[in-house]
């Protein structure tokens, strides 16, 4: 079952007509910080899933900021073998729209790799917000 990170509710509104400029190979290298600032001891244990960045995620929800699709690793038992990688993807188009700062960029890039990867581990969105990663 898909499970993603959504801007928050209700999303502040932000009128000012403009939306912050990243090129898409910058914001794949936040991305890619973010990934890097992830324990060790964490990304030995990550199998078998991959990180994408899109622009944008499909337009029945034009908030989504992540998303990972695919079977935890407490889901996975005997029967788990040559399937497809699981998939994170983190979307640039919602986030640089809800942000006003390249520090702000940051911060929810990496708050939302963080989410995506613990639905990898299969912590749930009750925890996570809880954590204070919703």
């Amino acid at each position: 079952m898909p499970r993603g990170r959504r801007l928050p509710v209700p999303v502040p509104v932000r009128d000012n007509g403009r939306v912050l400029e990243m090129t898409r190979e910058q914001f794949e290298e936040l991305v890619s910080q973010a990934l890097d600032r992830i324990p060790p001891e964490l990304t030995r244990l990550m199998d078998n899933v991959a990180v994408f960045v899109e622009d944008e995620p499909d337009p029945g929800d034009p908030d989504l900021l992540g998303l990972y699709e695919g079977t935890p690793l407490t889901d996975r038992g005997e029967w788990y073998a040559g399937v497809l990688p699981d998939r994170i993807t983190i979307y640039r188009g919602p986030t640089l729209r809800m942000c006003e700062t390249q520090e702000d960029v940051v911060a929810e890039t990496e708050i939302t790799v963080v989410h995506e990867i613990a639905h990898h581990f299969g912590i749930d969105d009750e925890r996570l917000h809880a954590l204070g990663y919703g």
